[in-house]
């Protein structure tokens, strides 16, 4: 049995139910999935000041999840905040949603669309696409221009946006695959793959099963280069915890 902790870097514990149950929906029997958010931090995730205050609490997940003996982890924001830290930190695998769907993304279609939330996030999903070598893969970016808490507010207005869109994604820009640009968007895949016809592809399910392939072939994050373990150094104040 393997256990793979999947960490909400915001602190809202309704989202991480979300992600949680997208998670545990694709998860293998066998797997266990530890769905976990950071006590302290932002509520929502929507910006560089809001990502570089996550990736503290997704550091501190990871050393907690470390002590509970997980498989390895899922960094369930489309940021992918602290991503190469927790790498640093972490021996088994360490995946986050955005490379995970764009990675899935590549492999079912030659081109892809992203519909994620805010407009100003939208800079944020292009540095990615640079840095994980996919902009050539990537027809467009479409956000839908409500908060990440929309998701969560009940109303079902952010989730109507979210289908408006990847039927403007599939209409306008010729893609075979529509990658969601946000985990609190991870339970709307499947009925929009079935409705649109074509893979609307959750980063959560997708890193999940990365995540448990790397697990199954014995693969852990390499100790060899940049994310050999973090140089033994002391911390001091509020981040004594960490060393």
């Amino acid at each position: 049995m393997s256990l793979i902790q999947v960490i909400n870097p915001n602190t809202s514990l309704a989202m991480t139910e979300t992600i949680g149950q997208a998670a545990r929906a694709v998860a293998a029997p066998g797997t266990e999935i530890l769905a976990v958010c950071p006590a302290h931090g932002v509520p929502s995730i929507e910006g560089h000041f809001d990502e570089a205050i996550a990736a503290i609490g997704v550091l501190e997940q990871i050393t907690l999840g470390k002590a509970q003996g997980v498989s390895g982890h899922v960094i369930a924001c489309f940021g992918d905040p602290g991503l190469l830290a927790a790498r640093e930190m972490a021996s088994g695998p360490v995946v986050g949603i955005a490379e995970a769907a764009m990675h899935a993304a590549t492999l079912l279609a030659t081109r892809f669309s992203i519909v994620t939330t805010l407009p100003r996030t939208l800079v944020i999903a292009r540095h990615l696409l640079q840095q994980y070598g996919f902009s050539h893969h990537c027809a467009a970016l479409h956000a839908i221009d409500l908060p990440v808490l929309a998701l969560e507010d009940g109303s079902g207005l952010a989730q109507e946006k979210v289908r408006q869109r990847c039927i403007q994604a599939k209409r306008e820009d010729g893609s075979g695959a529509i990658v969601l640009g946000c985990g609190g968007m991870a339970t709307l895949a499947a009925s929009l793959t079935q409705e649109l016809g074509l893979p609307v592809i959750d980063g959560v399910g997708a890193a999940v099963k990365m995540v448990e392939s790397l697990v199954a072939l014995g693969f852990g994050t390499s100790k060899h280069g940049d994310l050999a373990w973090p140089l033994q150094k002391p911390l001091s104040g509020a981040f004594q915890h960490l060393n």
